[in-house]
């Protein structure tokens, strides 16, 4: 009995030291000796050696400046590593692709070659009818709801809608009634409230906008609209519904579809070509320089950035978003240094 004991004992310590320490301690020390980086997660630090972010895991932009990654299922949050799951032929697919490409895409051919379709889209909606029928805005509120209820989530927006729930007690009883809510949030009131602010303000949506205060600060207000990125986002699908036969220039598939993780840290060099007029015109502007000079700077930064996966033997040619992001402000940061002591602006 002892004997069979003492053995016991004997497997449970080494397999313990094995496994909980001898193993990983081995893996740490080959970690550390051989690609010490990678081992501590491929952070990218600043200049005072604060970590910023990793080379594995995107992370948003937003700004014109820079070049912005894949979407996101996942809101590029790490610890909620996910894709949509959409199929195919699922509508809401259809309609989010829709939105990344309404502020982006191009006419292939004709006289409008190479301009944005944008504008176009923003005059249409101005007309107000879709399919023979007024209130567009209305329109896409009840034909897109997830979409109408995702708007009114947002903290700003859905003061907005609280406040115009307050203004209109017999709209907001009579929609209730219908749906059974007693206590509705923002979100639940979308589709009426849409549909109202459509009726009062046809061929308008309601946008951000900053106004001067009285007192010279800056705050944002929500105003009718007619020009927006929105607009160009949220009625792009009902715009190419009627017009189906526009001559549009086709975009990188990875410039509006996710990865499977929702936090692929690559883009491929095309779609990076396809950002790179957008991305060299807001630093010309910042910088008050020739926005053909900024691009070839900012096209030989992508050249020499660029590598394609297996030391080039497979794949096609991508760029890490948050290095040559880092980068490319570094680059404009001493342009711009250059051009204010040349007397140019900074």
């Amino acid at each position: 009995m002892n004997a069979h004991l003492r053995a016991n004992l004997w497997l449970l310590g080494s397999t313990v030291l094995i496994c909980c320490v001898l193993y990983p301690l081995a893996l740490w020390a080959i970690g550390q000796g051989i690609f010490p980086d990678k081992a501590a997660g491929s952070l990218v630090v600043d200049k005072d050696g604060k970590p910023i972010g990793s080379r594995l895991i995107a992370q948003p932009f937003t700004s014109d400046q820079y070049f912005q990654p894949r979407p996101s299922a996942a809101s590029y949050n790490a610890s909620a590593s996910a894709g949509s799951n959409y199929g195919a032929n699922n509508p809401k697919l259809r309609y989010r692709v829709a939105q990344a490409l309404g502020p982006i895409v191009k006419y292939s051919s004709g006289p409008k070659k190479n301009q944005l379709a944008g504008p176009d889209i923003e005059k249409w909606f101005q007309q107000d009818r879709f399919k023979g029928q007024p209130y567009i805005v209305a329109q896409w509120a009840e034909a897109y709801s997830s979409a109408a209820q995702d708007w009114a989530k947002d903290k700003f927006n859905s003061e907005y809608v609280s406040a115009w729930q307050k203004a209109h007690p017999k709209e907001v009883e009579e929609w209730l009634k219908k749906k059974d809510i007693s206590e509705p949030k923002p979100e639940d009131l979308a589709v009426p409230f849409f549909v109202s602010f459509s009726h009062t303000f046809p061929g308008t949506w309601p946008g951000v906008v900053e106004k001067k205060t009285p007192e010279g600060n800056t705050e944002k207000r929500i105003e009718p609209v007619t020009e927006d990125t929105t607009i160009r986002a949220n009625f792009f699908d009902m715009w190419l519904q009627e017009h189906p036969d526009a001559k549009l220039l086709e975009v990188p598939a990875d410039l509006v579809m996710a990865s499977g993780s929702g936090l692929d840290p690559h883009i491929t060099l095309k779609n990076a070509y396809y950002q790179l007029d957008r991305v060299a015109d807001a630093w010309a502007k910042k910088t008050g320089k020739d926005s053909t000079e900024i691009r070839m700077l900012i096209e030989g930064l992508l050249k020499q950035k660029a590598s394609a996966p297996f030391g080039g033997w497979a794949g096609v040619e991508l760029i890490n978003v948050l290095e040559v992001n880092l980068e490319l402000r570094h680059l404009m940061s001493r342009f711009s240094t250059r051009a204010e002591g040349n007397g140019g602006p900074a």
